[in-house]
């Protein structure tokens, strides 16, 4: 008879749950390069963020994917960059600067009420009162060229120790990337109700 349980141990699983949150802020790049500024609202459809530096169903491959050859078009996965302010207030004390702008770093959203936001699993989804419906890719990894905006915009003396210091202090902090799933609006006091997956770790 075939066995339906699979293998390992199942008490380290962990059930899947809801949170309710809400969009503090909404950014965009509507200029030539990736950093945000304050916007309405987000109008996203399934290309991510319309007019934003990142829009696209596909984009390029870059150091983040080498399994690929650098410029190898591939899904976008990477159409909307979220954050949490308080994440951001960390990296700040850790870098010496008074603050950290969410568009210094290329930020789309602003989230609060979700504790610990860069650590939601990949699968999470972010329901939107007004009918959007993001679901989240991965971690995104901190970057020296964000990093070295931020360290601009913030007056720090050396730009280039300053990226080098973002990509150290904000792993882990740096907030998600997501890709839209439904279409429609999002604006900045927006409730939100965010489902995080069923996980588990797989040994193999």
């Amino acid at each position: 008879m075939l066995d339906l349980v699979p293998a390992g141990p199942q008490d380290d699983i962990v059930p899947g749950r809801k949170l309710a949150a809400r969009a503090a802020g909404v950014y965009s790049a509507t200029g030539e390069g990736f950093e945000t500024r304050v916007v309405d609202e987000l109008v996203l459809d399934y290309a991510g963020i319309r007019d934003d530096f990142h829009f696209g169903i596909t984009r390029r491959s870059g150091g983040r994917e080498p399994w690929y050859a650098r410029g190898t078009e591939m899904r976008n996965a990477r159409q909307v960059s979220i954050i949490a302010a308080d994440e951001m207030a960390v990296v700040a004390e850790r870098m010496g600067i008074a603050m950290i702008e969410p568009g210094w770093i290329g930020a789309n959203l602003v989230i609060e009420g979700v504790p610990n936001l860069s650590m939601l699993p990949a699968g999470s989804l972010l329901f939107f009162k007004g009918g959007a419906t993001l679901k989240v890719d991965a971690q995104n990894h901190p970057c020296r060229f964000a990093g070295r905006l931020l360290a601009e915009r913030a007056g720090m003396a050396d730009p280039e120790a300053g990226a080098l210091a973002f990509a150290k202090m904000a792993k882990r902090l740096r907030g998600l990337v997501a890709w839209v799933e439904k279409p429609g609006a999002v604006r900045a006091g927006e409730e939100i109700s965010v489902r995080v997956p069923e996980q588990w770790i797989y040994r193999g």
